[in-house]
């Protein structure tokens, strides 16, 4: 008996499953992935914004300071003499604006005089300008510890 060939109709075909349903979110991978980059923008970025704040502070001791030789150059005028401390000049407090620097005044000869800023509370970590100073000596005015520190 001879078999007749079955019509390509007849012949079983698997059935295609439907792909399971993928859930909707990120992988662990994916999320580990995201971590991993923001981490390393997190790395390179914060040491730079916190050397964007401690300049920033600068300009509190900086303007403090200039507020100083004002009042020195007032008095001055109108007395012949600078102030040997803080307490002589009208207007002027211990401490900067912000808060960020302790004021300090010294005679400095008969002509002259050395104003100081001394770092407080965060601004103490700005390592290279932790102390910014103010001399004049003979109507000459000298900055430091250098000119970077006061934004030159």
């Amino acid at each position: 008996m001879r078999h007749a060939a079955l019509s390509p109709c007849l012949v079983p075909h698997p059935v295609p499953r439907p792909a399971p349903p993928r859930g909707r979110g990120y992988t662990l991978v994916e999320c580990a992935i995201v971590c991993a980059v923001a981490g390393i923008f997190a790395s390179v970025a914060l040491p730079s914004y916190r050397q964007h704040l401690l300049r920033i502070g600068r300009l509190d001791a900086v303007q403090a300071l200039t507020r100083v030789q004002a009042a020195q150059e007032q008095r001055r005028a109108a007395l012949g003499l600078y102030a040997a401390d803080l307490a002589s000049l009208h207007g002027i407090a211990a401490t900067s604006a912000q808060g960020h620097y302790r004021i300090t005044l010294a005679a400095n000869g008969p002509d002259g005089y050395r104003a100081s800023a001394w770092a407080v509370g965060p601004q103490a970590q700005d390592g290279r300008c932790a102390t910014i100073t103010l001399q004049v000596a003979l109507g000459f005015t000298q900055v430091g510890p250098s000119p970077a520190c006061w934004g030159r």
